[in-house]
């Protein structure tokens, strides 16, 4: 794959964007902004769904998948648009511009600079990536973590299989060696920030997830 001179001015666009985008995170200004009351002091101190669904439930979940869902779609868009407006055609290069507005997307997810660095673990908006990105991508990281997550009631266990397994199948679908390094980063951050579910898989403490969501003290 060779990268076009012109699509190196849109890496710091797409990058920007990106980050400011994956910063509206929905748990939070879900939380903290409609219902007063913040959900990284609950629970996990996680600000992702399955936290706030634990910790609030209702209808306001549905607010909370979509906020996560479309800021995704956006920065995935953006990027591609950035690449083209760059007179960017080739296939590859676009499907670059993906893991990049992606990567970034995610970082702003995780680490949002408007809510001190403090957000969630990027599983719905790396999810919404993955099909952005690639359908075989998105069987592959949606259909282990469906599975992992129904046979075992895990979300956490179905989380690391879909951050595992991402740079893999990514790397299979598309074997250039940018995108493979963007793959390893997006995977291996979203494994990064399950490392203390991780932990307590390990010890048996996790905890399952369930449909009733806990009554709130």
């Amino acid at each position: 794959m060779i990268i076009p001179g012109p699509f190196l001015y849109a890496l710091p666009v797409i990058a920007i964007a990106a980050y400011f985008l994956g910063c509206f995170n929905g748990a939070v200004i879900v939380s903290k902004y409609i219902l007063r009351d913040d959900i990284r002091t609950h629970g996990s101190g996680n600000a992702g769904l399955t936290n706030f669904y634990r910790t609030f439930g209702g209808f306001l979940t549905i607010v909370v998948i979509l906020c996560d869902v479309l800021k995704a779609v956006l920065a995935i868009w953006f990027a591609v648009l950035a690449a083209r407006y760059m007179r960017v055609d080739e296939a590859s290069v676009i499907v670059l511009a993906k893991y990049w507005g992606a990567l970034f997307c995610l970082l702003g997810h995780m680490f949002p600079c408007m809510f001190h660095f403090k957000g969630g673990k990027g599983i719905l908006s790396g999810g919404t990536i993955a099909i952005m990105i690639d359908w075989r991508i998105a069987l592959v990281v949606w259909g282990g973590f469906i599975l992992l997550a129904v046979w075992t009631k895990y979300v956490s266990l179905g989380s690391v299989w879909a951050g595992g397994s991402f740079p893999f199948i990514s790397w299979y679908c598309y074997p250039y060696l940018a995108i493979v390094i963007l793959a390893f980063l997006i995977g291996g951050l979203v494994v990064w920030q399950h490392r203390a579910n991780i932990r307590r898989l390990l010890s048996g403490t996790e905890s399952k997830f369930s449909l009733h969501k806990k009554k709130r003290e």
